[in-house]
Protein backbone atom coordinates (compact mmCIF):
# COMPACT_ATOMS: atom_id res chain seq x y z
CA UNK A 1 0.00 0.00 0.00
CA UNK A 2 1.21 3.11 -0.92
CA UNK A 3 2.95 5.60 1.97
CA UNK A 4 0.19 7.45 3.58
CA UNK A 5 0.33 11.39 2.68
CA UNK A 6 0.89 13.97 5.59
CA UNK A 7 0.41 18.34 5.17
CA UNK A 8 3.01 20.19 5.30
CA UNK A 9 3.79 22.74 8.33
CA UNK A 10 4.46 26.06 8.77
CA UNK A 11 8.77 25.91 9.38
CA UNK A 12 9.75 25.73 13.22
CA UNK A 13 10.65 29.61 13.61
CA UNK A 14 7.86 31.14 11.75
CA UNK A 15 5.61 28.53 14.04
CA UNK A 16 6.35 29.47 17.28
CA UNK A 17 6.29 33.47 16.28
CA UNK A 18 3.26 33.53 15.25
CA UNK A 19 -0.45 32.51 16.14
CA UNK A 20 -0.74 31.28 11.68
CA UNK A 21 -2.07 27.97 11.53
CA UNK A 22 0.56 25.29 11.34
CA UNK A 23 -0.75 22.77 9.40
CA UNK A 24 -0.91 23.95 5.91
CA UNK A 25 -3.20 21.27 4.53
CA UNK A 26 -3.19 18.49 2.13
CA UNK A 27 -2.71 19.49 -1.85
CA UNK A 28 -5.15 18.48 -4.58
CA UNK A 29 -2.55 15.35 -5.58
CA UNK A 30 -2.08 14.66 -2.06
CA UNK A 31 -5.53 14.02 -1.89
CA UNK A 32 -5.81 12.27 -4.61
CA UNK A 33 -3.53 10.15 -3.56
CA UNK A 34 -4.53 9.58 -0.33
CA UNK A 35 -8.22 9.18 -1.24
CA UNK A 36 -6.54 6.02 -3.13
CA UNK A 37 -5.47 4.52 0.09
CA UNK A 38 -9.02 3.85 1.17
CA UNK A 39 -9.97 0.19 0.32
CA UNK A 40 -13.76 0.96 1.37
CA UNK A 41 -14.43 -1.94 3.36
CA UNK A 42 -18.08 -2.85 3.78
CA UNK A 43 -18.28 -2.84 7.66
CA UNK A 44 -16.41 0.45 8.14
CA UNK A 45 -14.98 0.61 11.12
CA UNK A 46 -13.84 4.33 10.82
CA UNK A 47 -18.15 5.23 10.57
CA UNK A 48 -18.34 3.46 13.64
CA UNK A 49 -15.65 5.29 15.42
CA UNK A 50 -17.20 8.77 14.63
CA UNK A 51 -19.35 10.60 17.12
CA UNK A 52 -21.49 11.89 14.18
CA UNK A 53 -21.45 8.94 11.94
CA UNK A 54 -19.96 10.66 8.97
CA UNK A 55 -19.91 8.42 5.76
CA UNK A 56 -16.33 8.12 5.21
CA UNK A 57 -16.04 5.47 2.72
CA UNK A 58 -18.18 8.02 0.56
CA UNK A 59 -16.95 10.97 1.23
CA UNK A 60 -13.63 9.88 0.59
CA UNK A 61 -14.83 7.90 -2.96
CA UNK A 62 -16.35 11.53 -3.86
CA UNK A 63 -12.55 12.95 -3.58
CA UNK A 64 -11.15 10.24 -5.79
CA UNK A 65 -13.82 11.23 -7.86
CA UNK A 66 -12.49 14.55 -7.86
CA UNK A 67 -16.46 15.88 -6.95
CA UNK A 68 -15.21 17.73 -4.04
CA UNK A 69 -18.69 19.80 -3.09
CA UNK A 70 -19.88 16.34 -3.33
CA UNK A 71 -17.62 15.46 -0.76
CA UNK A 72 -18.13 18.31 1.43
CA UNK A 73 -22.01 18.02 1.52
CA UNK A 74 -21.98 14.41 2.45
CA UNK A 75 -19.71 15.28 5.70
CA UNK A 76 -22.17 18.33 6.60
CA UNK A 77 -25.15 15.95 6.53
CA UNK A 78 -23.65 14.35 9.52
CA UNK A 79 -21.66 17.07 10.76
CA UNK A 80 -22.34 21.20 10.45
CA UNK A 81 -19.13 21.80 12.27
CA UNK A 82 -17.03 19.51 9.70
CA UNK A 83 -14.10 22.17 8.79
CA UNK A 84 -13.70 22.72 12.52
CA UNK A 85 -13.74 19.09 13.52
CA UNK A 86 -11.37 18.27 10.68
CA UNK A 87 -8.60 19.91 12.74
CA UNK A 88 -9.70 19.49 16.56
CA UNK A 89 -11.11 15.87 16.69
CA UNK A 90 -8.59 13.16 17.59
CA UNK A 91 -8.82 11.42 14.53
CA UNK A 92 -6.14 9.01 16.00
CA UNK A 93 -8.45 7.65 18.88
CA UNK A 94 -11.73 7.83 16.60
CA UNK A 95 -12.13 7.44 12.97
CA UNK A 96 -8.41 6.10 12.32
CA UNK A 97 -8.75 4.08 15.47
CA UNK A 98 -10.17 0.97 13.26
CA UNK A 99 -9.41 1.87 10.30
CA UNK A 100 -8.55 -1.13 8.37
CA UNK A 101 -5.18 -0.03 6.17
CA UNK A 102 -3.66 0.27 9.19
CA UNK A 103 -3.10 -3.30 8.95
CA UNK A 104 -1.25 -3.17 5.96
CA UNK A 105 0.49 0.11 6.16
CA UNK A 106 -0.75 3.23 7.74
CA UNK A 107 -4.22 4.51 8.87
CA UNK A 108 -6.09 6.32 5.88
CA UNK A 109 -5.78 10.12 6.89
CA UNK A 110 -9.43 10.86 7.60
CA UNK A 111 -9.56 13.74 8.84
CA UNK A 112 -6.95 15.58 6.49
CA UNK A 113 -9.16 14.36 3.62
CA UNK A 114 -12.44 15.57 5.57
CA UNK A 115 -10.65 19.40 5.92
CA UNK A 116 -9.60 19.21 2.63
CA UNK A 117 -12.93 18.42 1.37
CA UNK A 118 -14.25 20.94 3.74
CA UNK A 119 -11.64 23.65 2.71
CA UNK A 120 -12.70 23.25 -0.73
CA UNK A 121 -16.21 23.85 -0.05
CA UNK A 122 -15.72 27.40 1.34
CA UNK A 123 -13.05 28.23 -1.29
CA UNK A 124 -16.46 27.95 -3.65
CA UNK A 125 -18.73 29.58 -0.87
CA UNK A 126 -20.72 27.43 1.39
CA UNK A 127 -24.43 27.11 0.50
CA UNK A 128 -27.12 28.11 2.62
CA UNK A 129 -29.19 25.58 4.55
CA UNK A 130 -32.98 25.53 3.34
CA UNK A 131 -34.91 25.45 5.98
CA UNK A 132 -38.26 23.64 6.44
CA UNK A 133 -41.38 26.20 6.42
CA UNK A 134 -41.79 27.40 10.03
CA UNK A 135 -43.85 25.49 12.22
CA UNK A 136 -45.04 28.08 14.78
CA UNK A 137 -42.81 26.61 17.20
CA UNK A 138 -39.80 28.12 19.15
CA UNK A 139 -36.89 27.38 21.22
CA UNK A 140 -34.41 28.81 23.10
CA UNK A 141 -30.51 27.18 23.12
CA UNK A 142 -28.56 27.96 26.06
CA UNK A 143 -25.09 28.19 25.15
CA UNK A 144 -23.34 29.02 21.60
CA UNK A 145 -20.71 26.34 21.96
CA UNK A 146 -20.65 23.15 19.07
CA UNK A 147 -23.13 21.32 20.86
CA UNK A 148 -25.94 24.53 20.99
CA UNK A 149 -24.35 25.51 17.18
CA UNK A 150 -25.52 22.19 16.28
CA UNK A 151 -28.73 21.64 17.89
CA UNK A 152 -29.50 25.12 16.72
CA UNK A 153 -29.03 24.40 13.12
CA UNK A 154 -30.78 21.25 12.86
CA UNK A 155 -34.28 22.98 14.58
CA UNK A 156 -33.43 25.52 13.05
CA UNK A 157 -33.66 23.80 9.40
CA UNK A 158 -36.83 21.65 10.19
CA UNK A 159 -38.91 25.07 10.43
CA UNK A 160 -38.35 25.62 14.30
CA UNK A 161 -38.01 29.08 15.44
CA UNK A 162 -34.79 28.81 17.56
CA UNK A 163 -32.96 31.97 19.51
CA UNK A 164 -29.75 31.27 20.66
CA UNK A 165 -28.06 32.73 23.67
CA UNK A 166 -24.16 33.30 25.14
CA UNK A 167 -22.75 35.06 27.63
CA UNK A 168 -19.67 35.79 25.58
CA UNK A 169 -20.15 38.39 22.62
CA UNK A 170 -19.91 35.90 20.14
CA UNK A 171 -20.34 32.42 19.12
CA UNK A 172 -18.45 29.40 19.46
CA UNK A 173 -17.47 28.84 23.15
CA UNK A 174 -14.87 26.52 23.81
CA UNK A 175 -14.16 26.87 19.92
CA UNK A 176 -13.26 30.35 20.08
CA UNK A 177 -12.13 30.86 23.54
CA UNK A 178 -10.81 27.76 24.58
CA UNK A 179 -8.90 26.47 21.28
CA UNK A 180 -5.83 28.47 19.97
CA UNK A 181 -6.34 30.08 16.20
CA UNK A 182 -3.01 27.97 15.59
CA UNK A 183 -5.14 24.89 15.74
CA UNK A 184 -8.47 26.74 14.40
CA UNK A 185 -8.02 29.79 12.68
CA UNK A 186 -11.09 32.13 13.32
CA UNK A 187 -11.74 32.96 9.77
CA UNK A 188 -12.42 28.94 9.37
CA UNK A 189 -14.95 28.87 12.56
CA UNK A 190 -16.13 32.32 11.48
CA UNK A 191 -17.47 30.51 8.48
CA UNK A 192 -18.77 27.37 9.86
CA UNK A 193 -21.01 29.44 12.36
CA UNK A 194 -21.56 32.52 9.90
CA UNK A 195 -23.32 29.45 7.61
CA UNK A 196 -25.07 28.13 10.82
CA UNK A 197 -26.92 31.28 12.00
CA UNK A 198 -27.59 32.28 8.27
CA UNK A 199 -30.29 29.23 8.69
CA UNK A 200 -32.35 31.67 10.52
CA UNK A 201 -30.89 31.22 14.10
CA UNK A 202 -31.12 34.34 16.07
CA UNK A 203 -28.08 34.82 18.04
CA UNK A 204 -28.20 36.82 21.51
CA UNK A 205 -24.97 37.60 22.45
CA UNK A 206 -23.61 39.07 26.28
CA UNK A 207 -26.61 37.79 27.92
CA UNK A 208 -25.97 35.11 30.66
CA UNK A 209 -29.45 32.95 32.10
CA UNK A 210 -30.08 33.90 35.75
CA UNK A 211 -28.09 37.08 35.36
CA UNK A 212 -29.82 38.77 32.09
CA UNK A 213 -32.35 36.82 31.62
CA UNK A 214 -34.54 34.59 34.32
CA UNK A 215 -34.82 30.64 33.23
CA UNK A 216 -38.51 31.16 34.14
CA UNK A 217 -39.31 33.91 31.56
CA UNK A 218 -37.43 30.74 29.11
CA UNK A 219 -39.69 28.19 29.58
CA UNK A 220 -42.79 30.39 29.69
CA UNK A 221 -41.98 32.27 26.39
CA UNK A 222 -40.12 29.19 24.33
CA UNK A 223 -42.16 25.98 23.86
CA UNK A 224 -38.53 24.35 24.54
CA UNK A 225 -35.17 24.77 25.93
CA UNK A 226 -31.59 23.40 25.01
CA UNK A 227 -28.70 23.58 27.31
CA UNK A 228 -25.15 23.67 25.72
CA UNK A 229 -23.99 26.33 28.29
CA UNK A 230 -20.59 23.92 28.72
CA UNK A 231 -18.62 24.29 31.94
CA UNK A 232 -18.18 27.21 34.78
CA UNK A 233 -15.32 28.32 36.64
CA UNK A 234 -11.62 26.63 36.31
CA UNK A 235 -10.84 24.24 38.50
CA UNK A 236 -8.35 25.42 41.20
CA UNK A 237 -6.96 23.03 43.89
CA UNK A 238 -5.80 24.97 46.67
CA UNK A 239 -1.99 25.76 46.33
CA UNK A 240 -0.25 28.28 49.00
CA UNK A 241 0.97 31.42 48.04
CA UNK A 242 -1.13 30.77 44.60
CA UNK A 243 -2.97 33.87 45.04
CA UNK A 244 -0.40 36.55 43.50
CA UNK A 245 0.18 38.10 40.05
CA UNK A 246 2.10 35.88 37.87
CA UNK A 247 -0.43 32.94 38.65
CA UNK A 248 -3.50 32.90 36.08
CA UNK A 249 -6.03 29.86 35.21
CA UNK A 250 -5.37 28.30 31.47
CA UNK A 251 -8.96 29.48 30.47
CA UNK A 252 -8.03 33.16 30.96
CA UNK A 253 -4.98 32.82 29.56
CA UNK A 254 -6.28 31.28 26.41
CA UNK A 255 -9.07 33.44 25.95
CA UNK A 256 -7.15 36.40 26.24
CA UNK A 257 -4.47 35.06 23.97
CA UNK A 258 -7.70 34.43 21.56
CA UNK A 259 -8.00 38.12 20.45
CA UNK A 260 -7.30 37.91 16.75
CA UNK A 261 -5.52 41.09 16.28
CA UNK A 262 -1.87 41.29 17.50
CA UNK A 263 -2.07 44.42 19.57
CA UNK A 264 -5.39 43.33 21.72
CA UNK A 265 -3.75 40.01 22.02
CA UNK A 266 -0.81 41.48 24.16
CA UNK A 267 -3.18 44.17 25.81
CA UNK A 268 -5.72 41.22 26.52
CA UNK A 269 -2.79 38.98 27.87
CA UNK A 270 -1.16 41.83 29.84
CA UNK A 271 -4.50 42.78 31.29
CA UNK A 272 -4.58 39.07 33.05
CA UNK A 273 -1.30 38.81 33.59
CA UNK A 274 0.11 42.61 34.69
CA UNK A 275 3.61 41.55 33.51
CA UNK A 276 5.74 39.73 30.76
CA UNK A 277 5.62 36.14 30.70
CA UNK A 278 9.35 35.39 31.39
CA UNK A 279 9.62 31.46 32.44
CA UNK A 280 6.15 29.47 32.11
CA UNK A 281 5.09 26.70 33.89
CA UNK A 282 2.30 25.04 33.21
CA UNK A 283 0.69 22.34 35.81
CA UNK A 284 -1.52 19.67 34.41
CA UNK A 285 -1.57 17.15 31.89
CA UNK A 286 -4.68 18.22 29.51
CA UNK A 287 -4.80 19.23 26.07
CA UNK A 288 -5.80 22.44 27.73
CA UNK A 289 -2.18 22.16 29.29
CA UNK A 290 -0.35 21.90 26.36
CA UNK A 291 -2.44 24.25 24.46
CA UNK A 292 -1.60 26.79 26.95
CA UNK A 293 1.73 25.75 26.64
CA UNK A 294 2.15 26.58 22.69
CA UNK A 295 0.52 29.86 23.06
CA UNK A 296 2.93 31.19 25.66
CA UNK A 297 5.95 30.14 23.77
CA UNK A 298 4.38 32.43 20.24
CA UNK A 299 3.83 35.11 22.82
CA UNK A 300 7.22 35.35 23.53
CA UNK A 301 7.81 33.42 26.46
CA UNK A 302 11.48 32.62 27.57
CA UNK A 303 10.70 28.82 28.33
CA UNK A 304 7.93 26.58 29.20
CA UNK A 305 7.64 23.58 30.96
CA UNK A 306 4.53 21.55 31.03
CA UNK A 307 4.76 19.88 35.34
CA UNK A 308 2.34 16.88 36.03
CA UNK A 309 2.00 14.75 38.69
CA UNK A 310 1.58 11.10 36.73
CA UNK A 311 4.08 9.86 33.98
CA UNK A 312 3.79 10.71 30.01
CA UNK A 313 1.84 7.19 29.76
CA UNK A 314 -1.25 9.09 32.00
CA UNK A 315 -1.42 12.05 30.40
CA UNK A 316 -4.85 13.19 29.75
CA UNK A 317 -3.64 14.88 26.16
CA UNK A 318 -4.08 13.40 22.91
CA UNK A 319 -0.15 11.92 22.02
CA UNK A 320 0.01 13.73 19.04
CA UNK A 321 -0.59 16.92 20.89
CA UNK A 322 2.14 16.51 23.36
CA UNK A 323 4.58 15.46 20.38
CA UNK A 324 3.78 18.72 18.66
CA UNK A 325 4.39 20.44 22.03
CA UNK A 326 7.77 19.20 22.60
CA UNK A 327 8.96 19.63 18.64
CA UNK A 328 8.31 23.37 19.77
CA UNK A 329 10.54 23.15 22.90
CA UNK A 330 8.06 22.91 25.39
CA UNK A 331 9.72 21.15 28.28
CA UNK A 332 7.99 17.75 29.96
CA UNK A 333 8.58 17.21 33.93
CA UNK A 334 6.79 14.16 35.39
CA UNK A 335 5.78 12.73 38.65
CA UNK A 336 5.38 16.30 40.13
CA UNK A 337 3.16 18.06 42.42
CA UNK A 338 2.69 21.60 43.29
CA UNK A 339 2.77 22.34 46.70
CA UNK A 340 3.65 26.12 46.49
CA UNK A 341 4.18 28.99 44.43
CA UNK A 342 6.99 30.76 45.11
CA UNK A 343 6.80 34.49 45.27
CA UNK A 344 9.30 37.48 45.87
CA UNK A 345 8.44 41.04 45.77
CA UNK A 346 4.95 40.02 45.30
CA UNK A 347 5.68 38.31 41.72
CA UNK A 348 5.45 34.51 41.61
CA UNK A 349 8.93 33.04 40.90
CA UNK A 350 8.54 29.32 40.87
CA UNK A 351 6.85 26.25 42.34
CA UNK A 352 8.49 23.89 45.09
CA UNK A 353 6.67 20.78 43.76
CA UNK A 354 6.25 17.43 45.67
CA UNK A 355 7.99 14.40 43.93
CA UNK A 356 5.18 11.47 43.24
CA UNK A 357 5.05 8.19 42.46
CA UNK A 358 2.61 6.17 41.28
CA UNK A 359 0.32 3.25 43.57
CA UNK A 360 -2.64 1.60 43.09
CA UNK A 361 -5.51 2.68 40.27
CA UNK A 362 -7.82 5.49 41.45
CA UNK A 363 -11.31 6.12 39.98
CA UNK A 364 -10.28 7.31 36.66
CA UNK A 365 -8.63 3.76 35.92
CA UNK A 366 -5.21 5.31 36.31
CA UNK A 367 -2.59 4.70 38.55
CA UNK A 368 -2.81 7.14 41.86
CA UNK A 369 -0.31 9.44 42.29
CA UNK A 370 1.18 9.72 45.92
CA UNK A 371 4.43 11.20 47.59
CA UNK A 372 7.64 9.53 46.93
CA UNK A 373 9.39 10.74 50.02
CA UNK A 374 12.16 12.19 47.54
CA UNK A 375 13.24 15.76 48.07
CA UNK A 376 11.37 18.29 46.80
CA UNK A 377 12.07 20.17 43.62
CA UNK A 378 11.73 23.58 42.40
CA UNK A 379 11.00 25.22 38.74
CA UNK A 380 11.67 28.61 38.50
CA UNK A 381 8.92 30.31 37.18
CA UNK A 382 7.71 33.99 36.62
CA UNK A 383 4.18 32.84 35.50
CA UNK A 384 2.15 29.87 36.57
CA UNK A 385 -0.42 28.63 34.48
CA UNK A 386 -3.37 26.54 36.16
CA UNK A 387 -4.63 23.81 33.54
CA UNK A 388 -6.73 22.25 35.90
CA UNK A 389 -9.94 21.62 33.60
CA UNK A 390 -13.55 23.44 34.99
CA UNK A 391 -16.50 22.28 37.45
CA UNK A 392 -19.65 22.23 36.62
CA UNK A 393 -21.86 25.15 35.60
CA UNK A 394 -23.42 26.23 38.98
CA UNK A 395 -25.09 29.11 37.59
CA UNK A 396 -27.53 26.60 35.18
CA UNK A 397 -28.60 24.92 38.57
CA UNK A 398 -29.27 27.68 40.35
CA UNK A 399 -31.19 29.38 37.51
CA UNK A 400 -32.83 26.19 37.38
CA UNK A 401 -32.81 23.80 40.68
CA UNK A 402 -34.95 21.40 39.99
CA UNK A 403 -32.67 20.17 37.09
CA UNK A 404 -31.25 16.74 37.91
CA UNK A 405 -27.70 16.30 38.46
CA UNK A 406 -25.45 12.98 37.97
CA UNK A 407 -22.94 11.94 40.21
CA UNK A 408 -20.45 13.75 38.45
CA UNK A 409 -22.04 16.89 39.09
CA UNK A 410 -23.47 17.36 35.45
CA UNK A 411 -26.51 17.88 34.20
CA UNK A 412 -28.42 14.61 34.39
CA UNK A 413 -29.57 14.07 30.31
CA UNK A 414 -31.05 10.95 29.00
CA UNK A 415 -27.72 9.96 25.96
CA UNK A 416 -30.56 8.97 23.32
CA UNK A 417 -32.64 12.34 23.36
CA UNK A 418 -31.22 15.07 25.60
CA UNK A 419 -33.90 15.17 27.57
CA UNK A 420 -33.47 16.22 31.45
CA UNK A 421 -35.79 15.79 34.59
CA UNK A 422 -37.82 18.77 33.76
CA UNK A 423 -40.10 18.80 31.03
CA UNK A 424 -39.16 20.40 27.61
CA UNK A 425 -35.72 21.02 29.07
CA UNK A 426 -32.75 19.29 26.97
CA UNK A 427 -29.11 19.50 27.21
CA UNK A 428 -25.61 18.42 25.73
CA UNK A 429 -22.35 19.24 25.23
CA UNK A 430 -20.08 19.93 28.19
CA UNK A 431 -22.66 20.44 30.60
CA UNK A 432 -23.44 16.64 30.44
CA UNK A 433 -20.09 15.19 29.58
CA UNK A 434 -18.24 17.29 32.02
CA UNK A 435 -15.69 17.88 28.87
CA UNK A 436 -15.03 15.44 25.85
CA UNK A 437 -14.66 16.59 22.15
CA UNK A 438 -16.04 19.35 20.05
CA UNK A 439 -17.01 16.16 18.02
CA UNK A 440 -19.20 14.47 20.87
CA UNK A 441 -20.65 18.10 21.55
CA UNK A 442 -22.32 18.44 17.95
CA UNK A 443 -23.52 14.95 18.23
CA UNK A 444 -25.22 15.22 21.89
CA UNK A 445 -26.59 18.78 20.08
CA UNK A 446 -27.67 16.54 16.89
CA UNK A 447 -29.59 13.89 19.32
CA UNK A 448 -31.33 16.55 20.91
CA UNK A 449 -32.50 18.24 18.13
CA UNK A 450 -34.37 15.05 17.34
CA UNK A 451 -35.68 14.80 21.04
CA UNK A 452 -36.91 18.05 21.13
CA UNK A 453 -38.75 17.69 18.14
CA UNK A 454 -40.07 14.34 18.84
CA UNK A 455 -41.16 16.41 22.36
CA UNK A 456 -43.05 19.23 20.29
CA UNK A 457 -44.86 17.05 18.26
CA UNK A 458 -45.99 15.47 21.24
CA UNK A 459 -47.45 18.72 22.79
CA UNK A 460 -47.42 21.18 20.13
CA UNK A 461 -47.94 20.06 17.03
CA UNK A 462 -46.68 21.91 14.44
CA UNK A 463 -48.79 24.36 12.49
CA UNK A 464 -47.17 23.69 9.19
Amino acid sequence: MAARQTPDTLDMPIRVSTMDEVDRGLKPHQALAEAGRCIFCHDAPCVKGCPVGVDIPGFIRRISQRNMVGAARLIRQANPLGAVCARVCPSEAQCEKGCTSAGLSEPVAIACLQRYAMDQEMARGIRPVTAAEPTGRSVAVIGAGPAGLACSLALAAAGEAVTLYDSSPEPGGVMRYGIPSYRLPREVLDREIGWILGAGVRFVPNTAVGRDVAMADLLREYDAVFIGAGLGEPAVPHIPGANVPGVISAYSFLRAAGEPDEDARQQAVRAVIAQPLGRVVVLGGGNVAVDAACTALRLGAESVTIAYRRTRGEMPAWAEEVEFAEEEGVKLAFLLSPAEVLHADGKARGVRMTRMMLAEDDASGRPRPVPSGEPDETISADTVVLAFGQTANESIFTALPSLGRSDAGMIEADSETGATSVAGVFAGGDAVNGGTTVVQAVSEGLRAAEGIRAYLDSVTPARN
